[in-house]
């Protein structure tokens, strides 16, 4: 394969339109629900909000603004997970051609990424991981921009970014701690760029209002975080020394197909590092120090670290493999190359609709628009007026909210005030949960479905 003839550009476009077309083709055939996550983002959106429950709100936003355009269309919710992924990878390449000055390297770099499965297998559910990773790599791209060129619109940019990864999810911070480090390493080397101080104006003034609602709520994402990461509740050797080496060992195997993928562009293993090289400690910074840092996280405060909030973590590694082996990439084996990440693209989405398709009792098989279905039709025999609200928990009462006609917004009001719901006939309520507490409490019409009690209040014909 003659390297100098391959068309980096087309080879771009053309790689980007099918890793997003295949991923949002593939779960929009084998899924007959939204997965879970979405439909509890959705169901979040429902009712927009500076935060919520659990997380921030950027997903749900985001989520909520394709509702509008797109309404019931499963695949717009997968394509817009791919458009999240396929900008990131857009961002990357950029990064990587002006950072290696080789537009090949460029294109490498993110071929390299369909050997890490957060960037494919995972990505059809749109969730706060999902969210992060375009913010994740912009953060990176104008924070270098500002330090190469010292640029104020770069650091603004680069403020906005991070305030947006912190509105997807609080771990983008770990992101933001690792940029500190290097600012330090700037601020010794007294290269440090007082204008890029500007960055906090943006970064604050978009944060302002969710620190405000989580003033208001009693800091309620940050109490559920803390309780999702386990403390406290598995004996020590477990907590503090089997889960920090459990998490190691994922990573690792998380990173086998990237590596042998890699192996194919390298004529020999030995390297020179020069940590004086200022792009070299910038890219080891952003790289590795997030990952040490969750894994002592892990191993002071005793937390197990699910594999899934690592998703961002990996999107520069070809570009900092590609900096460290720049010296002994070989075009010798690049076909190898070039088979192995087509096996890679094909697989992933074939094991995908494989696992869609055979599995069963997955999420992705519940009958959310049949149910939905349902009580539509009951609700037009019974009442007057319009569903404005359901509750029940995210999942059941998320699906019913985006399959139903209406769109009503969603409340669990049943986790909220089991003894007494207020239950006002003209809001036109639907609450979908336990059998035996709705079947107590409903004044209205209920029936069973799928071992789920639904109870149904308006105003009647």
């Amino acid at each position: 394969m003659n390297v100098k003839k391959i068309n980096v550009y087309k080879t771009l476009i053309l790689f980007l339109l099918s890793h997003i077309f295949i991923w949002t083709f593939i779960p929009s055939i084998s899924n007959n629900n939204l997965p879970l996550d979405t439909i509890e983002h959705l169901a979040w959106a429902s009712d927009l909000q500076f935060g919520y429950g659990k997380h921030p709100p950027l997903s749900a936003w985001v989520l909520e603004i394709f509702y509008q355009i797109f309404g019931k269309q499963d695949w717009a919710y997968y394509f817009l997970s791919q458009l999240f992924v396929g900008s990131a990878f857009i961002v990357i390449f950029l990064f990587s051609q002006d950072f290696l000055k080789n537009k090949f390297y460029g294109i490498i770099s993110i071929l390299l990424l369909e050997g890490i499965y957060f960037y494919n297998f995972t990505t059809p559910e749109f969730n706060v991981n999902v969210c992060q990773i375009p913010f994740w790599a912009l953060t990176i791209y104008f924070c270098w921009k500002g330090i190469e060129e010292g640029n104020i619109i770069n650091w603004l940019l680069f403020g906005v970014f991070a305030s947006l990864g912190v509105l997807s999810k609080y771990l983008f911070i770990y992101l933001l701690v690792a940029i500190d480090v290097f600012f330090i390493y700037l601020i010794i080397k007294k290269k440090f760029d007082p204008k890029s101080l500007i960055s906090l104006l943006s970064f604050f003034i978009i944060l302002i209002p969710h620190i405000v609602w989580l003033l208001d709520n009693n800091y309620t994402t940050i109490t559920y975080a803390m309780h999702r990461t386990g403390i406290g509740e598995e004996e020590f050797f477990k907590a503090h020394i089997l889960n920090p080496l459990i998490f190691l060992g994922k990573q690792i195997l998380i990173l086998v197909p990237f590596l042998i993928m890699f192996l194919f562009i390298i004529s020999k293993y030995k390297i020179k590092l020069k940590l004086k090289d200022k792009k070299l400690l910038f890219l080891i910074i952003i790289n590795l120090f997030p990952i040490l840092l969750m894994f002592f996280t892990s191993l002071l405060m005793g937390i197990k670290i699910r594999t899934m909030w690592m998703t961002p973590f990996y999107l520069f590694f070809g570009v900092l493999f590609l900096y460290i082996f720049q010296n002994v990439i070989t075009y010798k084996k690049i076909k190898y190359f070039f088979s192995i990440f087509i096996f890679l693209f094909f697989f992933s989405p074939f094991v995908y609709f494989y696992i869609s398709v055979t599995e069963s009792d997955k999420r992705t098989d519940y009958p959310g628009e049949e149910i939905s279905n349902t009580v539509q039709r009951k609700w037009d025999d019974n009442f007057t007026n319009k569903i404005e609200l359901v509750s029940g928990d995210e999942w059941h009462g998320g699906n019913l909210s985006y399959h139903l006609e209406s769109r009503p917004k969603w409340d669990n009001i049943l986790a909220n005030d089991k003894k007494n719901p207020i239950l006002n006939p003209n809001s036109g309520f639907v609450i979908i949960g336990d059998i035996d507490i709705l079947r107590k409490i409903c004044s209205g019409v209920f029936f069973e479905t799928y071992g789920q009690g639904v109870c149904m209040i308006g105003n009647k014909r």
